[in-house]
Parts: C-alpha cells; structure tokens; sequence
C-alpha cells in the first residue's frame, strides 16, 4: 500500500498543466471583457451622472446565465470607484447577492446587510422593520454622496419577499435630503419585469440592457485567452477548445460554463497522469459539471420547488412524454399525504418553466384547440443523476 506521504511527494514533483488555475475560477477578473464592448458603454453612459452625483436612472441588467452580466457590471463600478477615488467624489458601491441564504430571505435581513456594509450592526431580528429603514436612512443621508446599490438575481429576491421590496427601496429617495440610491438589478430572467405589479414597475422608472448569448466563436475565443494564461503550451489536445465551446454554445451560450469545463477537464487529465488534456477528458468534465449543476440548483431552491421536481422524477419509470395536468394531479396528491400546502397550477406551471430553463427538463407547449394549451415534458436527466437527486430530494423534503 503506497504511503499517503510519498504520494504528496510524487504529486509535488510531477509537472502540472496549470501555469495559473485561478484564471479559469468565477473570482477571476480579466483585464478586458470582449465582445460586450456595446453593453458597457450603453451601461457607462446611464452611470456616468452619478459621477456628478446627479439623479441616475435605476438599472435593471438581464441574461442568461454566463453571458457576462456580473463581471461587466464589476469592471465598469471598479473603473467608476477609481475615477471618483481620483477626484473625491463621495460614491459607494454595495452589491449583494440575492441568492445567498441569510442574505436577503426578508426584507429585515436586506435592510439589515445594507446597515452593516455601511459600519453599524443590528440586531438580526426583533426591531420593526419601519425602525431598520430609519436607520438605514440616518446612515447614508449624512452627507451629499451617491450610493449604486447592486442586486445580483433580483428575481430571487422578489421570490422570497415579493415585489413590495422594490417599491421600499425605490421610495427611499424622497425620504433622503442629501445623498441618492441608484437600484442597479442583475437577472436570469428576461421577463421579470413584466411580473412585477404595475405600481412597483411605476417607480422603478428603469433602464433595461440585455446581454445576448455568446456564440460558439466568441466562447472559442475567450476559451484560448484564458487558456493561454491557465495552461502550459501544448498541454490541450487539437480540437478541445472547439469542443468546450460547442458544449456551452449548446447550453445557452454559456461562457462560464465553457470555462469551468475546460478547468475540470485539466483536473481530471492530472489526476489520471496523462500527458495530455484530452477530449475524453472533457467529456467527463461535462457529465460530472452537468451533475453538479442540476444537484447544487436543486438543493439551493425553496421546499416547494423541490416538491414539483421530486414529483416529476416519480414519472422517469414512464417512457412516455408528461403533461403538466398529469403532473399538478400526482403533486397535489403528493402534498395532501405529506401536509404540505399545494400551489396553484398556474404556480407549478412557472416551477416547470424554471425546470425548462435550468435544463432538467424539456417542455414543449402543445395546442389542444378550444381546450388551450399544456406543456409536453421529458426529463433530460441521466439516470444516475435521477438516483442522486432523488435521494437529496427525499433527505430535503424529510420523505426518507
């Protein structure tokens, strides 16, 4: 039996394919951002009074995901703290992800993280929320300055809380006398706005930029840029990087996925001692990618999300398409025995929407004359996928 420290020891002294991994990691900030030189600049040029500390529109910014919204965002903000810095122009940035747990579950908790970027602690629950915007007001109106509050996956925001959040923070600068907020909203959803009660959307008084999908040329592009800093010369097989590309391409031209492919596979190839990254590689990278995406997007939903999907995973014994009434019956059957409350259909219909979205599921709208319409859906899961998911769903939901 080979000695676990002998084994560091060898591992130490083998030649690596990384030059520099974090190159390929999501906390990566290149130096340019190509192909999104249009959105920038339409963006810089709706931030540019704030520099003047001048009423600045509110921003929503949307894409698919991967498409280069959060890091476009970073590097104009950076660029607008380092001119402001330069000139002494009071702006502060505050940018929170929406998604993360404990975060912004309430709309206490929101106000609550914004009080504490801004140097004071509450308590994390028990004032009333009316006291918590007071303070936060008291904070930030003690001077003239321009605060860009940034909030990542808004629309999980408004998933937990609802929509009455956004009107509270828009309304926030008629209570100010000095300083202003501009909301600035990134989102995967490219409809959700249109969700929005028509009060909230009046006050949001938006601007809106969409990040299209990159194409399979520009991930290629980016791919050999980052490769070129990541990896030593000639340690990828000829035709990987098209390959990488053409898998993110097919999954919404996703380039943070193509690049967090390219990173597994060369993982994968220096743990088996191969000489090379390969194509074989890389297609393991995408099945074991593609596992962990689906799981980690599951476990991070909300209890009812996962009831639909665990509902739908019952029906991979039938080699038959499913139809959503099929499904709303099975998962209200479900939740009646397991004392669960039950959505509407309408509200189940937006989960399997999301399901379609994330890829876990294909669902194709069908027309039924003057009955209307459903969605036909197949699950695009493999089967030691569904094993794994069902067993995380069950130990959630407490079925187990």
């Amino acid at each position: 039996m080979i000695k676990i420290g002998t084994y560091f020891e060898n591992y130490l002294e083998k030649d690596s394919f990384f030059l520099d991994k974090s190159v390929l990691l999501s906390s990566y900030f290149p130096e340019e951002i190509p192909y999104r030189e249009e959105q920038i600049q339409e963006i810089a040029n709706i931030l540019a009074p704030a520099l003047r500390l001048e009423k600045t529109s509110n921003l929503f910014v949307y894409g698919k995901t991967g498409t280069g919204k959060t890091l476009s965002l970073r590097y104009i903000l950076a660029s607008l703290r380092q001119i402001a810095e330069k000139k002494r122009i009071p702006i502060q940035t505050i940018y929170l992800n929406c998604k993360l747990k404990r975060v912004a579950d309430t709309e206490y908790r929101l106000i609550a993280q914004l009080i504490k970027f801004l140097g004071q602690e509450i308590p994390p629950t028990g004032l009333p929320t009316d006291e918590v915007y007071n303070i936060f007001y008291k904070l930030i109106d003690q001077k003239k300055q321009m605060f860009l509050l940034v909030l990542d996956e808004i629309d999980q925001l408004t998933k937990k809380i609802g929509d009455e959040i956004l009107y509270n923070l828009t309304r926030i600068n008629s209570e100010l006398r000095y300083a202003q907020i501009c909301l600035i909203g990134i989102s995967n959803n490219l409809i959700f706005a249109e969700d929005l009660d028509p009060r909230v959307k009046s006050s949001l008084s938006e601007e809106e930029i969409i990040f299209p999908p990159y194409n399979a040329l520009q991930i290629q592009d980016i791919l050999r840029k980052r490769a070129a800093k990541a990896f030593r010369a000639e340690a990828l097989e000829i035709g990987l990087i098209e390959k990488c590309a053409a898998f993110a391409a097919r999954e919404h031209g996703d380039a943070r996925r193509a690049i967090d492919l390219l990173r597994v596979a060369g993982e994968i190839a220096e743990r088996s001692g191969s000489s090379v990254v390969t194509v074989a590689h890389l297609d393991d990278a995408e099945r074991r990618v593609e596992s962990d995406k689906i799981i980690n997007a599951a476990v991070n939903q909300p209890k009812q999300f996962q009831l639909v999907l665990y509902t739908l995973l019952l029906f991979t014994t039938q080699k038959k398409p499913i139809f959503t009434g099929e499904i709303y019956e099975l998962y209200s059957n479900f939740c009646k025995r397991s004392n669960y409350n039950i959505l509407t259909q309408r509200r189940v219909s937006d989960i399997l929407a999301e399901l379609d979205m994330l890829g876990i599921i294909n669902a194709n709208i069908i027309s039924k004359g003057r009955y209307g319409r459903t969605r036909q859906i197949t699950i695009s899961l493999e089967e030691t996928i569904i094993i794994k998911l069902k067993e995380i769903l069950e130990k959630s939901l407490h079925l187990s």
